[in-house]
């Protein structure tokens, strides 16, 4: 602390008059509320762009629902793979289910551990 106080005792710096001071920290401060108004204005700006993004979605996914269920599709036929695959699939769902949910839970775990390390 000595150093320090000696370099300062010979520079000697120059203080800002008092008013001056006040009027640069106001200065600022008013910066400061500009980029908070700012901030707090585009976060409003982006919620209601996410909210009109879902309502649009919502009404759209109703209409989309009502079309298809208003006007079903004729059935296609299906060809021999197509039909094989399918069988296969109802016959083996059990098989494709089990190692989904092991890596699932797998994945939860590894999520807990990492999550308890910190």
């Amino acid at each position: 602390m000595n150093d320090l106080d000696q370099f300062l005792r010979d520079n000697r710096p120059e203080m800002p008059a008092e008013g001056q001071f006040l009027i640069e920290t106001n200065a600022r401060l008013a910066a400061v509320e500009g980029i908070k108004k700012t901030v707090d204005t585009e976060r409003r700006r982006g919620r209601a762009a996410l909210l009109v993004a879902l309502a649009a979605g919502v009404v759209l996914g109703c209409l989309v629902t009502a079309v298809i269920l208003l006007c079903p599709a004729s059935a296609v036929p299906e060809s021999d793979i197509l039909s094989r695959t399918h069988a296969f699939l109802r016959e083996h769902l059990l098989y494709l289910l089990a190692p989904t949910a092991c890596a699932a839970l797998a994945l939860g775990l590894l999520s807990l551990r990492k999550r308890s390390a910190f």
